[in-house]
């Protein structure tokens, strides 16, 4: 089979490639995927590099979140049939075949293309760990929503607004909060490129925000802490500013506010059950289009340079996703 493979490590993409390699079988607890389509995220562009946290020997597979058709399963495999339509989160999906733990594939909501469901898994179960299973978030919060272009910021953007709150979203570039709108219509726009915190309290009458989702941190978090809410909550989900922040504890006391880590993943780990409520959840949401997963673009397997490239000029608003298998 095909798979797409870190041979080297490099700062030019130069190292990776399409390499033909076995088949892989699923052991005890895992499931086989023939892949239709897999969503390109930052830590694959980072790994190419060796800057992510994760080193796998190489040569290793690239490739998060997929879409596609169960080919096998593992001794022990219950919740999975062959033959099931399903998303995977886990590593190596930018290949023909992949083999994920049983406890990270879901059945694929109805009505969602495989590019769609091939960008719903991380991102929206992300989304769903903070803003539901870590902040609380009740109908009517203002929820604020940095980095709300990119693709766990977008998600957030969606299901925050389906789950009743007031949606602020902020980015820098006024073209992609501009499709932003198009796609989920927050209450409000934000460039946050010469600040926000004004903005925010102006927009909630002084108070500020209720929950404010944070894949940023550096400069951004440090703004948020300004126009946080009395018993407010921010929610630290990344740190792809210009540096992790530190927080003068006195203002936690001060506003009453609590600053709260999401690692979704590990969350799932830990709580497989709730990590299944959250999946039948996140399906119902999709299947009743209370939300819709966004792609910006989907390129041919033979084409992943390209997917990179839309990745690293920074374009895209959404997930870009590369089509490995059609149907």
């Amino acid at each position: 089979m095909k798979a797409l493979q870190v041979n080297s490590l490099s700062d030019d993409l130069s190292g990776v490639g399409i390499n033909e390699v076995a088949v892989p079988e699923p052991g005890a607890g895992q499931v086989l995927i023939r892949v239709f389509s897999a969503s390109l995220n930052f830590p694959d562009l980072l790994m190419t590099r060796g800057l992510y946290q994760m080193k796998p020997d190489m040569p290793f597979t690239l490739g998060g979140d997929c879409s596609g058709e169960v080919a096998a399963v593992g001794e022990g495999v219950s919740r999975i049939k062959v033959g099931d339509r399903v998303t995977g989160i886990g590593v190596g999906a930018f290949a023909d075949y992949v083999v994920l733990p049983e406890a990270t594939v879901d059945p694929m909501p109805a009505g969602l293309s495989n590019d769609e469901a091939a960008a719903f898994g991380a991102a929206y179960l992300t989304a769903y760990v903070a803003l539901v299973e870590r902040a609380r978030i009740q109908a009517g919060e203002t929820a604020l929503i940095h980095g709300a272009a990119g693709g766990m910021g977008l998600a957030a953007t969606d299901l925050a607004r389906a789950l009743g709150a007031r949606v602020i979203a902020t980015g820098i570039e006024d073209h992609k909060l501009a499709k932003v709108d198009e796609l989920y219509t927050p209450s409000l726009l934000i460039n946050s490129r010469d600040g926000f915190k004004d903005r925010v309290k102006e927009a909630t009458g002084g108070a500020g925000a209720d929950v404010i989702f944070d894949p940023v941190n550096g400069d951004v978090f440090d703004e948020s802490v300004r126009c946080i809410n009395f018993c407010g909550r921010i929610l630290v989900v990344g740190f792809v500013g210009n540096r992790i922040t530190s927080l003068p504890t006195n203002l936690t006391m001060i506003k009453c506010f609590s600053v709260v880590g999401v690692r979704a993943g590990e969350y799932g780990r830990r709580f497989p059950d709730r990590r299944r409520l959250v999946s039948q959840e996140l399906k119902r949401f999709a299947e009743e289009k209370a939300i819709q997963p966004h792609v910006h673009a989907s390129f041919d397997f033979d084409d992943w340079r390209s997917a990179f490239a839309s990745m690293q000029q920074q374009d895209a608003v959404g997930k870009v996703v590369i089509r490995v298998n059609a149907e």
